[in-house]
């Protein structure tokens, strides 16, 4: 079992590899008491693969990332890897949105209430195939760059949840591209995130594309790497046009660009 490092910052990816494993032998693994999902490239390769996802929001400590088998003369085998867990060392930052999107009404905190438990539905959804193919792409083309994942936001003087996703700004109208294939769960106009396209890559892997002036796909479509999905827009909570990019690992909010130019 390998892992890229063992000490990890709340909200980054580390990648793990598991050699020597037989075609068909059954191994399970699991992350701080939690089922995590293993795979092959290839149904003859003798290497699985996963991707520990530490939530931004993950409590400094140390954890353990655990391996279960059916070993020789069918007795039960295991190992661990102690993974450290480090504080993100975020910035706060403190911003002016429109008054709705801090203290919203019964009727719009009903209907941010339903998006939130759409949302959770969908990535309680694990889908045992890996969609994408390839390497991960930035969601924009050209020299834009994304900042403020984790930022602890103070929102017209009150504090809110970190903020879990990556921004660039650009201008309104800028194509958005898929960053990976896969199947698009989420083409709506969300409450909070504006007009939304979520894609499901397989094996717990998700990505999110917030405050869209346009979609471009709809719920259920396969969608291929750098397929156009919508354009850079301001609606929902936002202080100006940008893209608002996410990654979602099994429940658990990542910085988005850590996989870029990396193969899951």
């Amino acid at each position: 079992m390998k892992f890229s490092a063992a000490t990890a910052a709340q909200g980054s990816l580390l990648p793990v590899t598991i050699s020597g494993v037989k075609v068909g032998q059954s191994i399970t693994a699991e992350w701080d008491g939690h089922p995590m999902p293993l795979w092959r490239e290839s149904a003859s390769s003798s290497t699985l693969h996963s991707l520990l996802a530490v939530d931004l929001e993950k409590p400094a400590g140390t954890y353990d990332w655990k391996l279960a088998w059916t070993g020789e003369g069918g007795n039960p085998a295991a190992c661990s890897q102690t993974i450290t867990v480090r504080n993100g060392k975020f910035l706060t930052e403190h911003l002016k949105v429109e008054e709705q999107y801090v203290h919203p009404d019964p009727e719009q905190e009903k209907r941010a209430a339903e998006d939130q438990r759409k949302m959770k539905a969908i990535y309680d959804t694990l889908t045992l195939e890996a969609l994408w193919k390839g390497k991960f792409v930035l969601p924009l083309k050209g020299d834009f760059t994304g900042k403020n994942f984790g930022r602890r936001r103070v929102l017209n003087g009150e504090a809110r949840s970190p903020h879990a996703g990556v921004d660039f700004p650009a201008p309104a109208g800028t194509p958005v591209y898929a960053s990976q294939a896969g199947r698009v769960v989420v083409a709506e106009n969300l409450y909070y995130s504006g007009n939304t396209v979520v894609i499901d890559h397989g094996y717990g892997i998700y990505t999110l594309y917030a405050h869209l002036s346009e979609i471009a796909v709809q719920a259920g479509a396969a969608v291929n790497a750098s397929e156009e999905i919508g354009k850079v827009g301001a609606t929902g909570r936002v202080t100006g046009p940008h893209l608002h990019w996410g990654l979602t690992i099994d429940h658990a909010r990542v910085d988005a660009r850590q996989i870029v130019a990396r193969e899951p």
